[in-house]
C-alpha cells in the first residue's frame, strides 16, 4: 500500500521537522500544523514543509488521508478532544509517541465513533537538541521503527505505517504489542537517559569537561536533555521504568560486591557478556 501524496505533520519540533524533511525529499507534498509561526515560517523557508497554519481549520484537516502527530503525549490527547470530528473520514493516524500503554485508551475513546484509524508507531531516532530548527532526515539513517498494532488495526493500515517508517530512511521495521514495547523502550532507551543525567548530577563538579575522555562523552552524550519532554514520558511509563531501574541497579551491586571482595572471575564474566551482547549491534 503506497502513501498518500499528500501527507500532514501536526507538531513542529524536532521529530516532526524531522519527518517532514524525510517526506519532503522523497516528493511527497508535506503541511504542517504547528504552534508558533516563527517554526512553520522557518519550515517553509528551508523546505522541509509546502505549508500550512498555526490556527486548526476543519477543512484543511479534512483535506489530508494520512496525519503524522508529533506532539507531546498530553498535548496528542488535547488535540483530538478539540478537533478529533475534522479529521477525513477514513484518515489514517499514526504518531512519534514514546510511550504507548498511558495514551492509547485516551485515544481510543475520543476517536471510537469516528470514521478513522490510528496505527500507534515510534521512531528509534533523535537528537540532544530540540526544536524545527535542528530538523534532519538523516536522524532515522538505520534507525529502528517500531509499529505498535492493535487487534482493531487492518493489516493494510499497518502496513501502510510500516512503509511510512521505510520511507523516512528506517532499515529496520518490527512490531511490537503497546506493552512489550514500553518495557523494551523504558530499558533501551528511558533508562540510558536516566543513567547519562544521574552521571552528570552525582559528582559535584562544573569542571568535567576538563577531565573526560571519548568514554564518559559518549556514556552522556544524551545528559543535555529536553526536561519537560523526558520528565512526562518517565511519568507516563513510571511502573515500567521503576523495574527497569530496579533491574540495573541489581547489577550495579553485584559489579560493586565482585569489585569489593576482588572477585575477578565475577568481573570478567559480566565484561564477555557484555562484550557478547553489545558486538551485535555492530552488525
Amino acid at each position: 500500500m503506497s502513501l498518500p501524496k499528500r501527507i500532514l505533520i501536526v507538531g513542529l519540533g524536532l521529530m516532526g521537522g524531522s519527518y517532514a524533511d524525510a517526506l519532503s525529499s522523497k516528493g511527497y507534498e508535506v503541511y504542517a500544523l504547528a504552534h508558533r509561526q516563527s517554526s512553520l515560517d522557518f519550515a517553509v523557508e528551508n523546505g522541509l514543509v509546502r505549508g500550512g497554519s498555526i490556527e486548526v481549520e476543519e477543512e484543511f484537516v479534512k483535506s489530508f488521508d494520512l496525519v503524522v502527530f508529533a506532539l507531546y503525549p498530553h498535548i496528542l490527547i488535547e488535540w483530538l478532544e478539540k478537533y478529533h470530528k475534522y479529521l477525513k473520514p477514513g484518515a489514517i493516524l499514526t504518531d512519534v509517541t514514546g510511550v504507548k500503554s498511558s495514551i492509547i485508551p485516551g485515544v481510543m475513546e475520543i476517536i471510537k465513533d469516528d470514521d478513522v484509524e490510528f496505527v500507534f508507531a515510534h521512531p528509534m531516532a533523535g537528537k540532544e537538541v530540540y526544536g524545527v530548527e535542528n530538523a534532519d532526515k538523516e536522524i532515522f539513517k538505520k534507525a529502528n521503527f517500531i509499529v505498535t498494532p492493535m487487534t482493531t488495526n487492518n493489516e493494510e493500515s499497518i502496513n501502510l505505517i510500516e512503509e511510512l517508517g521505510r520511507e523516512i530512511g528506517s532499515n529496520h521495521v518490527t512490531r511490537l504489542s503497546p506493552e512489550l514495547h514500553d518495557e523494551m523502550i523504558a530499558y533501551v532507551s528511558q533508562l540510558a537517559h536516566i543513567i547519562a543525567v544521574s552521571l552528570m548530577t552525582a559528582k559535584d563538579c562544573d569542571s568535567l569537561y576538563e577531565y573526560t575522555g571519548n568514554s564518559f562523552r559518549d556514556l552522556t552524550r544524551i545528559a543535555d536533555i529536553n526536561d519537560s519532554m523526558w520528565s512526562e514520558l518517565f511519568l507516563d511509563n513510571k511502573d515500567t521504568l521503576l523495574d527497569q531501574i530496579d533491574l540495573f541497579m541489581g547489577e550495579m551491586k553485584k559489579m560493586r560486591e565482585a569489585l569489593d571482595k576482588g572477585d575477578v572471575e565475577t568481573m570478567k564474566s559480566m565484561m564477555k557478556l557484555s562484550s557478547e551482547r553489545r558486538r551485535k549491534f555492530r552488525s
